[in-house]
């Protein structure tokens, strides 16, 4: 049957007719078991295979177990239950799904055993079944080759855990037919899912576009130019719920590095998914994280947690000569603290930068640079994407500024209300230097068709629940202050991790009006 007609009888079986649509999944998992929840739920009746006989049966088991405690908290009436459970029917032989209209596969992550599987089925289920993969990183377009009907495969890639996560990410190889993406899609959506679509390439839209927020972390520690502590710390600054270093711990750097190391070769070594010597140190000597007892961070019983250095309330410094650089809201909330304080101060809202000025320091917000290539007395301090609710702020001085420049700095972030944590002088910080490479890799992902702008958006939002997604943040800065930043660390560092996307470049001109 060919792709047209195929997917043709797709969309009536399962988009027209959803409750009867009959749903395999392959794989009694973590991952399959709250696949065949979420496809229960939206009134399909579900066959769960496992290769592990009894693995199916245990998986339901455990299922009954979870739901039952959510109908004791109130939080699912139990007749809904029970009509969920029973349209789940642990299945021995994939021979007793035959007549299923969509087969879900949440196997190992192997591209041989996937295909291999792929082409048992297409020898029990019909012509008209669609086949999706959960797969994470493996390429669609791969595992289609050899099948009779590869414009049937498609990737339904759901985040864990999947009764709760909105995210899935539509996944298209190069056989995929259009319709068939578009009826996975739209069933996702009644399944109650926010579904984007992406195109087959190394680790889809969210593996591929967080890989930066590891990378950036990973890299500041590699040359020591701060801790674990403060990293997280100024990350969660911002909105994210857990900083890199205590999510790789919650991941497992194993985990973590083995899907750093995928997409690495999978872009033919491309420098700017370079794995890291840190990590892998980590992951030789077993320190896996919160799985092992100790990763980043130590959670032995009893171990000491490491702590921030304290807030300053400081005086400030100075109570005249005082100039702040810039028009920004966060130049006019200055403005408003120091007027409450009664110190005098002027404005210069044309300045080429942003911070404050008196006659002995310079307080910028950095725009890429060293602090250390702006002059002697200068220090520079990290940007914000979110209210100032939490007030983590990481700030350098030139390693040419005196002691009492430094201090001086230290002061006026103090008695402006951050809690100020002192790095390394290296380009960008820490904020500026993960946020302009997260835009940076979204950008690429939209000039190269893996996604839209408003599908990258909601995968990084919705699917590693970022505060923001990448083009939100573009929209609060601007592709010359990323460019400008990305530039700075493509200087300093001189290679090609942090080479500038072409979109962003277009976004650039387009924003000079062409020029």
């Amino acid at each position: 049957m060919g792709a047209h007609a195929m997917s043709n009888e797709f969309k009536k079986n399962l988009i027209e007719d959803a409750a009867q649509a009959a749903v395999l999944v392959v794989g009694a998992g973590i991952m399959g078991a709250g696949i065949a929840q979420v496809a229960a739920q939206a009134g399909h009746p579900v066959s769960l295979y496992d290769v592990r006989p009894g693995a199916a049966q245990d998986a339901l088991t455990k299922l009954q177990t979870s739901l039952a405690a959510l109908v004791a908290k109130g939080k699912m009436p139990a007749d809904a239950v029970a009509d969920l459970l029973a349209r789940i029917t642990p299945v021995a032989d994939l021979q007793d799904a035959a007549r299923s209209t969509l087969v879900v596969e949440a196997i190992v992550e192997n591209t041989e055993a996937k295909r291999a599987l792929w082409q048992q089925l297409e020898a029990i289920v019909g012509a008209d079944c669609v086949l999706a993969s959960n797969t994470s990183s493996i390429s669609i377009t791969a595992m289609a080759q050899g099948l009779r009907h590869p414009e049937r495969l498609v990737g339904m890639h759901f985040f864990n855990p999947v009764p709760l996560m909105k995210l899935v990410e539509v996944v298209s190889g190069l056989h995929t037919a259009p319709q068939v993406a578009d009826g996975v899609f739209a069933l996702a959506q009644r399944w109650g899912k926010v579904a984007v679509h992406a195109r087959s390439t190394p680790g889809f839209i969210v593996n591929r576009i967080a890989r930066p927020y590891y990378a950036e972390a990973l890299a500041l520690l590699h040359e020591r130019s701060t801790t674990p502590v403060v990293l997280d710390a100024c990350l969660k600054a911002i909105g994210f719920r857990m900083g890199p270093c205590e999510l790789m711990d919650l991941i497992g750097h194993d985990t973590n590095f083995a899907v750093t190391q995928s997409v690495y070769q999978a872009n033919f070594f491309d420098k700017r998914y370079m794995p890291s010597l840190l990590q892998r140190e980590l992951v030789d000597g077993g320190l896996l994280g919160r799985k092992s007892g100790r990763g980043m961070y130590d959670y032995a019983e009893g171990a000491a947690k490491p702590q921030l250095a304290a807030p300053q309330t400081a005086e400030f410094p100075a109570r005249s000569g005082v100039q702040l650089h810039g028009n920004s809201a966060r130049m006019d909330a200055w403005g408003q603290l120091l007027a409450a304080a009664g110190v005098a101060f002027s404005r210069d809202l044309q300045s080429d930068w942003t911070g404050l000025a008196t006659p002995t320091l310079q307080l910028r917000q950095t725009d890429g640079r060293p602090a250390s290539s702006l002059g002697a007395n200068v220090a520079v301090f990290d940007m914000a994407f979110a209210p100032e609710g939490s007030r983590v702020l990481a700030w350098a001085p030139s390693v040419r500024a005196s002691a009492a420049c430094a201090d001086e700095a230290q002061a006026w972030l103090g008695a402006l209300g951050y809690q100020a944590q002192q790095v390394a002088d290296q380009p960008a910080l820490v904020v500026a230097r993960t946020v302009a490479m997260l835009i940076n890799e979204a950008a690429d992902a939209v000039q190269q068709g893996v996604c839209t702008m408003d599908g990258a958006n909601q995968a990084m939002k919705l699917g590693v629940n970022y505060p923001a997604g990448p083009f939100d943040w573009l929209a609060a800065w601007s592709a010359h202050g990323v460019i400008a930043v990305l530039q700075a660390l493509d200087t300093y560092y001189a290679g090609e991790r942090y080479r500038v996307s072409p979109w962003l470049r277009q976004q650039a001109w387009g924003q000079l009006g062409g020029a």
